[in-house]
């Protein structure tokens, strides 16, 4: 069975909904994953970067959970790649440590899928945001095994018990489709 490393990347997971109970649900379902939540290991940005490269050696599918935030995901999961993710470990001549590995990304937006269309109020699809991490993927000879995402998880709708309803079952969801898709890259 393939390990499976899965990186929150929300930075306050205590002040979350969706992506907190996502995490929640693919644990119940995947038990044997490991889980990194870096709000918890560092809210002061300060990465330990021995420890997460050792966690990245360990894994031969790599999960991005996180919200996101103006289009990319949040600045602690970007302070952590751009950390771990060195020139001579991950890419660059000698930098062969993660290569064959699965990166697979999992996110959520506050803003409904529908919205994100050429012709509608983001003016672009969600697919349109990935590049950098297809990039990333490749420049590191990862293998880029794509993503999942649910919109529609706002926030500001915590105090709405019909929309907190509706917001936990797509959150469940979500969890349930990741964790069949991590399944299939067995």
């Amino acid at each position: 069975m393939k390990k499976i490393l899965i990186v929150s990347g929300h930075p306050d997971l205590n002040d979350s909904f969706a992506n907190k109970t996502i995490l929640e649900e693919t644990r119940n379902l995947l038990p044997e994953a490991e889980f990194v939540y870096l709000d918890k290991l560092y809210p002061d940005f300060r990465i330990d970067v021995q420890a997460e490269q050792e966690r990245l050696l360990r894994a031969d599918i790599i999960v991005l959970q996180y919200p996101l935030f103006w289009y990319s995901a949040p600045s602690l999961l970007h302070r952590w790649m751009e950390q771990t993710f060195t020139h001579g470990f991950s890419h660059g001549r000698t930098g062969d440590k993660l290569h064959g590995k699965q990166l697979v990304l999992s996110f959520t937006s506050g803003a409904p899928e529908e919205m994100y269309r050429y012709d509608g109020p983001q003016h672009y699809p969600i697919d349109d945001f990935l590049p950098a991490y297809k990039q990333m993927a490749n420049l590191c000879g990862m293998e880029w095994c794509g993503y999942v995402y649910s919109g529609g998880l706002s926030y500001a709708s915590r105090h709405d018990a019909a929309e907190l309803a509706r917001m936990k079952e797509k959150a469940i969801r979500h969890a349930h489709l990741l964790v069949e898709n991590l399944k299939g890259l067995e």
